[in-house]
């Protein structure tokens, strides 16, 4: 029974880590206009060497990517050349990012489900 209690922590793990990418995604999808503003990720680590494959999301990471420059004079925030620094999230990579997360989110809740009737059918065989 301990092996589909691993199961379910390895999948629950991974579904954690994939919620908070999806997170980052978001946020970086809806600050994609925001001047100044640098994409975030975040990397995936195994928890420990003795863990039995969790996962384990390590400090979200600013993209050091050079932001973009926007030429637009009647801005706020433009300087004497009428340039002002915009973000450097890529609205492609993001979707790309989001499908990637759902896709890998999708695969440890079907492994969850699948541990799940395991476990259910190994007991209905040790009830009989």
């Amino acid at each position: 029974m301990g092996d589909f209690l691993d199961s379910f922590s390895i999948a629950a793990s991974g579904m954690r880590a994939q919620a908070k990418r999806l997170r980052h995604v978001a946020e970086n999808i809806a600050n994609a206009d925001t001047p100044g503003y640098r994409r975030k990720s975040i990397p995936f680590h195994a928890a420990a060497a003795d863990s039995r494959g969790e996962v384990r999301t390590g400090r979200v990471q600013l993209d050091p990517a050079e932001l973009s420059l926007i030429h637009d004079p009647t801005h706020p925030m433009a300087d004497g050349t009428g340039h002002y620094q915009g973000s450097n999230v890529n609205s492609i990579l993001e979707i790309a990012d989001s499908r990637e997360a759902q896709r890998s989110y999708e695969a440890n809740l079907k492994m969850f489900d699948q541990t799940r009737k395991m476990s259910g059918a190994l007991l209905d065989l040790l009830r009989r």
